[in-house]
């Protein structure tokens, strides 16, 4: 789907038209609208969001407005698909700008995911009990078991639900991956390579010999089958392009700059950032952590700007900043300006549907299954990192 062009009037609205215009279309639509609002929005969107949350309590929210004829999601597309997919075929998902994607997602795509999984099985490593396929091998060597992110696109979920996985997000990855292993003993696990890494890590598993990186423009990932066997988690070769600007050197500075600092990063950082820092975890955690602090606490942030900055004016008795010194937003995220709610709010109000995201069967049930697990697992909260 290709976003269509604002009209003319609504690129010369200032900010406060916009808001009132927002204002009066949600009091036309009433209890028939729900807007969900991601954690690294603008204030501009959140103020107007009935829900704000990551992407794990966002897809909770999503099944819990049954009344809600039109579910907003002021998030990026992968968010947008998985709320379809979660609820039931009388509501209507809308994306307020359809360019709102994600790098992370397009880093993997099915086309390369079902190439790797041919590339495992010529190995030994299949899926066969799980999907019922017949393993090309006579005698396979173990049972991978796929894990993805759920920043990823929704034929790629639907990839993991037929062959015997689950979805996860930062928030229950832990206990995603604890899952998995009791399937099967070996995860493939995409887009994402940092959040499994961390997470298998903090479960006790070893980067260097239980941990290899696939990247899809290499034959088998660019590992040897020696390689690929041995290890218990076989990683994507996939990046946050936000969370990739945190490093070291920042974490130094920090600790140098405000002695007694707290270091709180996202698992989606790279593996030697989080071990330097004080603690890690999901968006919901970040929030929660500095929330629950005594005052007086200091904090240095590593995640989205916009989170950061609103947790700082939430918390005036801490010190909160963020790690990266120049200014990091996701820039897809940022797509979902004011003008682009106001034009979808309005047309709702006249009756007419706009940016629908609709995920077509059977790509849904199969997703659908994936994304139940996810919910069903169920989340553990990040830990300290020793």
């Amino acid at each position: 789907m290709v976003q269509t062009p604002l009209p003319v009037e609504f690129t010369r609205l200032s900010e406060d038209e916009t808001s009132k215009r927002i204002l009066a279309a949600k009091a036309k639509l009433g209890r028939r609208l729900v807007i969900l609002g991601h954690h690294y929005q603008r204030d501009e969107i959140i103020v107007h969001a009935d829900f704000r949350g990551d992407s794990y309590k966002l897809a909770q929210h999503a099944r819990e407005c049954p009344e809600a004829e039109f579910i907003v999601f002021c998030g990026v597309h992968f968010m947008a698909e998985s709320a379809d997919i979660l609820t039931p075929s009388h509501q209507k998902v809308i994306l307020p700008n359809l360019a709102a994607g994600c790098s992370m997602a397009d880093m993997a795509n099915i086309f390369q995911v079902k190439r790797c999984w041919s590339e495992l099985a010529e190995v030994g490593i299949v899926d066969g009990p799980l999907s019922g396929s017949q393993s090309p091998i006579p005698n396979p060597q173990s049972t991978i078991v796929p894990v993805t992110y759920i920043n990823s696109a929704a034929n790629l979920k639907g990839f993991v639900g037929e062959h015997g996985g689950t979805v996860c997000t930062s928030t229950n990855a832990p206990a995603a991956l604890e899952w998995a292993l009791r399937q099967g003993d070996k995860v493939l696990f995409f887009p994402d390579q940092h959040l499994g890494r961390n997470t298998a890590a903090a479960m006790g598993f070893d980067p260097d010999s239980e941990m290899c990186v696939w990247n899809p423009f290499k034959p088998f990932g660019g590992n040897s089958p020696e390689i690929l066997a041995r290890s218990k988690f076989i990683l994507w070769k996939g990046h946050c392009s936000v969370h990739a600007r945190f490093t070291l050197e920042q974490v130094q500075k920090a600790r140098l700059d405000n002695p007694g600092i707290n270091v709180l990063v996202h698992p989606e950082c790279s593996r030697e950032v989080v071990q330097a820092s004080d603690f890690y975890g999901s968006t919901e955690y970040i929030l929660h952590m500095i929330e629950d602090a005594p005052a007086g606490s200091k904090w240095a942030v590593g995640t989205e700007i916009n989170l950061v900055k609103r947790i700082a004016r939430e918390n005036p008795d801490k010190l909160v900043y963020c790690l990266d010194p120049q200014i990091c937003p996701c820039s897809t995220m940022y797509r979902i300006h004011p003008t682009f709610l106001c034009w979808v709010l309005e047309n709702l109000a006249e009756g007419n549907v706009v940016n629908q995201v609709s995920v077509p069967e059977p790509v849904a049930s199969w997703a659908r299954v994936a994304l139940e697990r996810m919910l069903e697992v169920g989340k553990v909260p990040a830990g300290h990192v020793d």
